[in-house]
């Protein structure tokens, strides 16, 4: 029997194309997991492994789908293995019940891991050449010291700018980006402030 396991990295990311290509490969019965596939608590892959009989092949869509380390791929495929239970990688022609296909899973797990320290290592390569540039890696923060300063004057000008949602179409951010700077105790403290600089200001002129 086919069994196929598919795993996406985020709640964002939507398992459909490896559920269909699975489907297509002829599995009988498919579990789906959400979670990185550096974490170690993955429940669908292990219903999976325990739901697997001797004969049986565990069929994925690519081989980073069942882990994110050589030692954690070796390690599920010598154990699989152990049972009778073959393993076949739909995108990378790797099936292991062949001599062949053994040999090519074992350099495709091993080049997988290869590329992942790769890019593991240009980018602390290039956080280490911007930190002596002065610069610091991650985002950019969405709203400096200029935009804040001009936030909080739009915020203040109750008249042309009645409601906060004007202020954000101003600035062109995001609302989750804005209210991040800006809560809402933050907000009315602003607004109250300028009514009250406001009614002195009317109360000042009125005694003239």
């Amino acid at each position: 029997m086919l069994i196929g396991y598919a795993r996406v990295s985020t709640m964002d990311q939507n398992p459909a194309l490896q559920m269909d290509a699975l489907r297509a490969a002829g599995c009988g019965k498919i579990f789906t997991e959400k979670a990185s596939g550096s974490h170690r608590d993955r429940p669908q892959l292990t219903a999976a492994l325990d739901y697997l009989r001797e004969g049986d092949t565990l069929v994925i869509w690519k081989l980073s789908r069942l882990a994110r380390s050589l030692t954690q791929i070796l390690k599920t495929a010598a154990d699989i293995n152990e049972r009778g239970i073959a393993l076949n990688i739909l995108t990378q022609n790797i099936d292991t019940t062949t001599p062949e296909g053994r040999l090519f899973f074992h350099m495709t797990a091993a080049f997988d891991e290869f590329q992942r320290e790769l890019i593991v290592e240009n980018t602390r390569a290039g956080l280490a050449a911007a930190n002596k540039r002065g610069r610091r890696g991650g985002r950019p923060k969405v709203m400096n010291e200029k935009v804040m300063k001009q936030a909080e004057a739009l915020l203040k000008d109750t008249e042309n700018f009645p409601f906060v949602g004007d202020v954000i179409d101003q600035l062109s951010i995001g609302r989750t980006a804005f209210y991040k700077y800006f809560p809402p105790d933050r907000i009315k403290t602003l607004r109250d402030e300028h009514l009250v600089q406001a009614n002195q200001n009317k109360a000042t002129e009125h005694r003239k």
